[in-house]
């Protein structure tokens, strides 16, 4: 079938695949504002859990990594084997790379998505229609972002920066937070990141986790030398979630699932222990109750032992994590998502990315319940992309 290959999403995973669909020399049209979710939805100062080697996007040609364009280009002096990766410097890194490989990205959303007799029609929100062979969802975290129930039943309206209970990904900066006591929910990096810049920026800031104590990495470097480098740290485990992501789809649905949630699970990054020293963390505990209103928000939390306490605060900020569920994504119409089986919540997915709707692919967080934990870092694109583009290049060329 000979036709259009239509990229959903322009931040790293849907960049990486629409380069690599263009060197197989495909019509695309790629949708969506480059680097969204990173530019908007993640605060000021924030530094990458992922180091330099784990953070390069991929591309068809050799050129393109984040190393690559700090040489180009002169930003920034060497981060070093375990550097710390800026949050300005990698939106500059990618919108260098979609500058070199993806320049024509239409920062037009994508209205709704349909199936037809040979492929799918797409409505812009510019009122554009379009016919495409094929549709690969590189959407990212859009829709995703998890409040525990307690959290959500006190604001029916949905967390907001406006209102006493937001969530992690709705935050573009603290420093609005000087002075006032927050809350900061969950146990991962991206709560205890933001409990750092909320202390650098002055509020009262205390960590709510239902982990025991506060959990931190260790440098990708450490470890015993008998053990293999990898991107995201020195491991035969890690070895091989990174390196044998084809095999992990072979895996029981319940076995994926439970790897996916475990492994590289919530803690905080090894270098953010010696600047999280001094934030007071409240350990196992977990939230029964929550009332909001304007003068801040009560929370109730159970210990293991059964025993419960209130807590007050002026804004619970909650860095709770994301969790995959189709019907957040309502650009695809009720009857694509009714022909998509699932595992979890995640799309089930075979070996070249493709859903079970034909010409429907899913990349980046929806296929790590297909392809392991890889998936929800940016070294995943050298896996996903060439395999994906592969299939699309079949059927459309």
């Amino acid at each position: 079938m000979s036709g259009t290959a239509v990229v959903i999403g322009a931040g790293p995973y849907g960049l990486s695949t629409a380069a690599h669909l263009r060197a197989h020399g495909l019509k695309v049209r790629i949708f969506g504002s480059p680097m969204a979710s990173w530019r908007e939805n993640m605060p000021a100062g924030m530094l990458l859990k992922s180091p330099p080697a784990a953070s390069a996007l991929s591309a068809p040609k050799d050129g393109f990594t984040l190393n690559d364009y700090r040489r180009r280009t002169g930003d920034t002096p060497s981060l070093g084997e375990d550097g710390q990766v800026p949050i300005e410097l990698f939106i500059r890194y990618g919108l260098w790379f979609r500058d070199q490989l993806v320049p024509d990205v239409e920062d037009v959303r994508v209205s709704s998505v349909d199936r037809q007799a040979h492929g799918f029609r797409l409505k812009l929100s510019s009122g554009e229609e379009l016919q495409a062979a094929a549709v690969v969802v590189a959407s990212g975290l859009t829709g995703f972002a998890h409040l525990p129930a307690p959290l959500a039943a006190a604001v029916p309206d949905g967390p907001s920066v406006l209102s006493s209970i937001s969530h992690s990904s709705q935050h573009a900066g603290l420093s609005h937070f000087t002075g006032r006591r927050i809350v900061v929910v969950g146990g991962g990096q991206s709560a205890l990141e933001s409990a750092v810049l909320l202390k650098e920026a002055g509020a009262h800031v205390q960590v709510l986790t239902r982990s025991a104590h506060a959990r931190f990495g260790t440098a990708p470097t450490a470890g015993p030398h008998w053990q293999p480098d990898t991107p995201l740290g020195r491991s035969w485990p890690l070895h091989a979630v990174v390196n044998h992501a084809a095999a992990f789809r072979l895996l029981p649905s319940t076995t994926r699932l439970r790897l996916v949630k475990r492994v590289l699970g919530p803690c905080g990054a090894w270098w953010l222990k010696d600047r999280f020293e001094g934030v007071p963390v409240i350990a196992g505990r977990h939230i029964t109750g929550a009332a909001a209103g304007q003068g801040g928000v009560t929370l109730i939390t159970t210990a293991t032992d059964g025993r419960s306490h209130s807590l007050e605060a002026d804004h619970v900020l909650a860095a709770t994590g994301y969790r995959v569920h189709l019907e957040a994504l309502d650009f695809l119409s009720p009857e694509l998502r009714a022909g998509l089986d699932r595992a979890g919540g995640y799309p089930r997915l075979g070996r070249d990315f493709g859903s079970t709707v034909p010409g429907l692919h899913f990349t980046g967080l929806p296929a790590a319940g297909t392809f392991g934990p890889v998936q929800r870092f940016v070294c995943g694109t050298s896996f996903a992309s060439p395999r994906l583009a592969a299939s699309a290049a079949r059927r459309c060329g």
